[in-house]
């Protein structure tokens, strides 16, 4: 069966690279979990959408918290390219609501940030559980 598309209206955008524009977060309480990083990334908690809460992150993505209560959430992990006059605000709502943060993914460095690639990076749970993770300089791939 050919893949059918929906007729564009002239005042939509058109994407001309292929770009990321939402993706749902499974949580147990997605209120409880949207409303959690919005206000460490300093972002709004959209209108519900359906079964999905948006995270408005502000470049045309949305994280759609998803509510799972009756099967375990397999942990993933996402990673904010966050502005760096912003990261000392983050860490330090952190630090107010009691979350712990760690220099490594593995979360063997509690409370101390990396500096890699030249910029300055830590990872936290969300939650959920997810693995967070705020960077102010995008990982340099070779």
């Amino acid at each position: 069966m050919p893949h059918q598309t929906q007729p564009q209206h002239d005042s939509e955008p058109q994407a001309t690279v292929v770009q990321l524009n939402h993706t749902a977060v499974y949580a147990p309480d997605r209120q409880l979990s949207a409303e959690f990083i919005a206000a460490i990334l300093g972002v709004e908690v959209g209108a519900p959408f359906g079964p999905f809460l948006p995270v408005d992150l502000g470049n045309g993505v949305t994280l759609d918290y998803y509510e799972k209560r009756d099967e375990p959430i397999q942990p993933q992990h996402y990673a904010f390219l966050v502005p760096d006059e912003q990261f000392d605000a983050m860490i330090a709502r952190l630090e107010a609501v009691g979350v712990t943060y760690f220099a490594d993914p593995g979360h063997t460095d509690p409370g101390r940030i990396n500096r890699l690639f030249g910029g300055r990076g830590a990872y936290f749970d969300d939650p959920g559980g997810h693995n967070m993770e705020i960077i102010t300089r995008p990982y340099i791939r070779p």
